[in-house]
């Protein structure tokens, strides 16, 4: 045999985490790395809220792959996957380059979940990616822009689904930024409306019910409309009709309401819930002990309460750890280590000083929940890029 082929799908934070892990384990010519990703950068997708609410500049929340990676490790392709054969053990671009693996680490990310509300894929935004963003926070802008000349309260009305994580973060930076486009655009405060609309009985569902009431408080406060318990049943360009028969007339509808695994996966032939695979202990796909899959395509479930853990970044940062280390000790013939989550916290920004979170057993509120946010941040960047990434991207 020759030397392995290790072939990495996607550069999220699983992706990402896997190939920095084999850099550092790796013996020189022990294998061979490469890794495929649409774009010379990874993005930090859990800040993705402040670019598209307009609180910080997207180029802040992207890396080039360059200065993480050493290239002369890690082979760096850029394209985009169209399809998998894991029979022939093969990966096929857009470009119809195909590239033969040995080991496939699919982390290719999520697509939004849209549970068949119809109309949702044509008329409303999703924050997914760094361009996605950007085209939210200048269509708010130019909303803005138009209202004084077109008296429309339907552009300056905002509807997001969805009021987990991603939702209730994206509202927070919604109420910081509002203020400074009305200032901007002369629009007085008065008339802009922010809905965020939850299926569920409750914002930020699974979550302490003290923590969300206090969540819930302060985005009120600040200007936000909850529609809890009321799923919605059609996007039109006009804006949304609820389960319960109301219509919103709104310009902007962002969907947040959820995300299922890249449709790719399923295409290939691999058994999926939602487009994710129920990877065993070592993060492999049913049957294929040569196929790895991580990120947001990956399904563990929590033993304890019998529910999947949620697709976060934490959770990939550490699959790409111990993935490495496995896909080493395969090659090796030593021995695997299972992957078992260590859920450190979790906290949930609501816009400038105000967070919540859950730090062990311990609940934190404000400003105390604002500082620990970033520090969570903080600490994913070190996990990554070590100090020379903190230093260029730190949160202070």
């Amino acid at each position: 045999m020759g030397i392995p082929k290790i072939l990495i799908l996607g550069a999220g934070y699983g992706g990402l985490m896997t190939a920095v892990r084999l850099e550092k384990i790796l013996n020189y010519n022990e294998a061979e790395v490469t890794l495929v990703n649409k774009h010379e950068y990874h993005y930090f997708t859990t800040w993705l809220h402040e670019p598209a609410a307009g609180t910080k500049d997207p180029d802040k929340c992207r890396v080039g792959l360059d200065q993480i990676l050493d290239m002369n490790k890690t082979q760096f392709i850029k394209g985009t996957v169209t399809s998998i054969d894991k029979e022939a053990q093969k990966v096929t671009l857009e470009n119809g380059e195909d590239l033969s693996y040995d080991y496939l680490v699919i982390g290719l990310g999520s697509e939004p979940e849209t549970f068949g509300i119809e109309g949702l894929r044509n008329h409303a935004f999703s924050i997914s990616n760094i361009n996605a963003v950007r085209e939210i926070r200048e269509h708010i802008e130019y909303n803005f822009a138009r209202y004084n000349q077109e008296k429309s309260s339907d552009l300056v009305t905002i509807v997001v689904g969805g009021a987990g994580f991603t939702g209730v973060e994206f509202v927070g930076e919604l109420t910081d930024r509002i203020p400074e486009l009305c200032k901007e655009f002369d629009v007085d405060p008065s008339v802009v409306k922010i809905y965020s609309v939850e299926a569920a009985p409750t914002v930020l569902p699974g979550f302490d019910p003290e923590l969300v009431n206090y969540a819930m408080e302060v985005l009120t406060r600040k200007g936000v409309t909850f529609k809890i318990n009321t799923p919605i049943k059609e996007c039109t360009p006009e804006g949304v009709v609820l389960a319960d028969g109301e219509a919103i007339k709104s310009n902007t509808v962002v969907w947040t309401g959820g995300v299922r695994g890249n449709a790719i996966i399923e295409q290939a032939g691999f058994e999926t819930m939602r487009g994710r695979v129920k990877v065993d202990e070592f993060l492999h796909a049913p049957g294929h002990d040569n196929v790895f899959v991580v990120g947001d395509g990956a399904l563990i479930i929590n033993e304890e309460i019998n529910r999947p853990y949620p697709p976060t970044a934490q959770i990939a940062i550490q699959q790409g750890n111990n993935l490495g280390d496995n896909i080493v000790a395969t090659i090796r013939g030593a021995k695997l280590t299972p992957f078992k989550p260590s859920l450190k916290g979790t906290v949930a920004s609501l816009g400038k000083g105000e967070a919540i979170g859950l730090v062990g057993s311990k609940k934190i509120f404000g400003t105390t929940a604002a500082i620990m946010k970033k520090v969570v941040d903080n600490r994913s960047l070190f996990l990554i890029g070590g100090l020379s990434l903190v230093m260029k991207k730190a949160k202070l």
